[in-house]
């Protein structure tokens, strides 16, 4: 029983289902981005629309975010979004390869993939799917994420 409630805790009472797209931080710095850049990053929408791995080296355990170049354009260029569980704790891993996108009108362009959570608190790791919609008209970037079952 305390196991139950042990994993209840976890993914109930947890940041676990915090998945964040922040404005771009301290993360988006060009030595991050995974080399090589040509497998590491991609472009969408005919090329208004970048997607890149980065590795920002620790935490070790958690050093893996998506950084997402998109519309709307303003002054300074396009909008500059990061993808992690938090400011400061990526994933564990992001199979940039696996990466899928599809557009949908309702929702924007969508993009799937798997990657894995860690939480060092409660060392609790798990893979994960995420999805990241990114709506070019407004800018706004919602995430949510699939546990898997392990």
């Amino acid at each position: 029983m305390r196991h139950i409630l042990l994993t209840f805790a976890v993914l109930f009472g947890s940041p676990l289902a915090a998945q964040t797209a922040l404005e771009c931080g301290w993360q988006a710095r060009a030595d991050a981005i995974v080399e090589p850049w040509e497998d590491n990053s991609a472009t969408f929408a005919n090329g208004a629309v970048r997607v890149a791995l980065l590795d920002v080296a620790e935490p070790a355990a958690a050093a893996y975010y998506l950084m997402i170049l998109h519309p709307p354009i303003n002054e300074a260029g396009r909008t500059c979004t990061v993808i992690g569980q938090s400011e400061n704790l990526g994933y564990a891993a992001i199979f940039f390869n696996d990466l899928d996108a599809g557009y949908d009108p309702a929702v924007g362009l969508t993009f799937t993939v798997p990657a894995i959570i860690y939480l060092p608190e409660q060392d609790f790791q798990n893979s994960t799917l995420l999805s990241i919609a990114v709506n070019q008209s407004t800018g706004q970037v919602t995430v949510t994420q699939d546990l898997g079952n392990e």
